[in-house]
């Protein structure tokens, strides 16, 4: 006598995702790989968005202070990694002081600087975005592709029911079972996808608060000729300053 976990184990067997996408033809396949190309890429996009993320904010707390304990901003640009996106606002902001000197026409100091300045952040912020559309686009399509399949697979269970006149669940398992499992893979492509978007986004803001208050300190510095110091500056310096006293002599 067959058991009821021999029996699950043999429906399992016959109404799995390989005997679905079987069933379900070319069609069901395209949607399957479909998907299968849209979480790999997605997945990717993840991990290497927050390698990157990890990078500047990782800068944003050991390089910049660094960089203030420095005694000048030549100094302090080559305590940020090579290729760092706050060594690309210093480095840019060198190239501005100097570039005003060759302006044939007057322009203020303060502006010029500050549009370079802000030019670099823009610059970093569109690379730092750079993937999360296809995220945003996943994870609002995916479902609708899922969904496809599952339109089809009821479409295909509806023409079972019609052409043999019966409606028992042997006949109709196949295509209802390739409908739900397409809905479940659209689902599992797209909250992922989603969740990832909005935690790379809240990064991202992160990030460009960092961004501006440091290209803010830096142009303040800047413009002042080292006399106009952040508050981190400050702190980074008092300790080089502080001397211990000398023993008294007896």
């Amino acid at each position: 006598m067959t058991t009821a976990a021999e029996a699950a184990n043999v429906a399992q067997k016959q109404f799995g995702l390989m005997q679905a996408l079987e069933e379900g033809g070319f069609v069901s396949w395209a949607i399957f790989i479909t998907l299968v190309i849209m979480s790999a890429v997605s997945w990717y996009i993840m991990f290497t968005k927050l390698f990157e993320q990890g990078k500047v904010l990782s800068q944003s707390r050991e390089g910049v202070q660094k960089f203030w304990a420095s005694s000048s901003v030549k100094d302090g640009v080559n305590k940020f990694e090579k290729n760092s996106a706050f060594r690309q606002i210093v480095d840019d902001g060198l190239r501005a002081e100097e570039q005003h000197s060759k302006l044939i026409d007057s322009q203020d100091q303060h502006e010029w600087m500050q549009s370079s300045l802000q030019r670099s952040q823009d610059a970093i912020n569109a690379k730092l975005g750079t993937g999360l559309a296809f995220l945003a686009t996943v994870g609002s399509t995916s479902p609708f592709v899922g969904l496809l399949g599952t339109v089809i697979g009821i479409y295909r269970a509806l023409i079972k029911i019609g052409a043999s006149g019966d409606a028992s669940i042997d006949k109709v398992a196949g295509p209802v079972g390739e409908a739900l499992i397409m809905t479940a893979l659209g689902l599992v492509v797209a909250v992922p996808a989603v969740m990832g978007y909005n935690w790379l986004q809240r990064r991202n803001k992160l990030i460009a608060e960092r961004l501006s208050t440091f290209s803010a300190d830096l142009h303040g510095y800047m413009m002042s000729n080292g006399a106009v110091r952040p508050t981190v500056a400050a702190k980074a310096a008092a300790p080089a300053a502080a001397k211990p006293a000398a023993p008294a002599k007896a």
